[in-house]
């Protein structure tokens, strides 16, 4: 290719381009994880993300509202399964709830991984 083609020039600055920073979505998947020990750090993770959300990529922003939708539907079940742990329901529920999130953040940190988007950002379930 010609040295003086747009096109060549454009191709090259897209490949030697830096990748955008993906460590704050990574530390906002693992403070996720982190609330299994320590409950509040999710909410320091949301604070996170919604501090960095619109500031990426198209791919990383979509981690970002993954990240949000992730905390909010979380809250929602825990607050629907602790309730129902008064009829013994809610046990189970709040196992189920535990895989789910483990299941999110993996495939969160997937999508890191190779640089896209998580799957299915607007669903409630995984």
């Amino acid at each position: 290719m010609n040295e003086h083609d747009p096109a060549g020039r454009d191709a090259v600055v897209a490949d030697d381009a830096p990748s955008p920073d993906t460590t704050m979505a990574m530390v906002i998947y693992a403070l996720y994880l982190a609330s299994f020990v320590v409950g509040f750090t999710s909410l320091v993770g949301v604070v996170i993300a919604y501090v960095y959300r619109g500031k990426g990529p198209g791919w990383l922003d979509a981690h970002y509202r993954y990240q949000i939708r992730t905390f909010w539907i979380g809250l929602l079940y825990a607050a629907v399964a602790t309730l129902l742990t008064l009829i013994v329901i809610g046990f189970p529920l709040l196992i189920a709830l535990a895989i789910w999130l483990i299941i999110r953040c993996v495939k969160g940190f997937k999508g890191l991984q190779e640089k896209r988007a998580p799957d299915n950002v607007d669903t409630w379930l995984i």
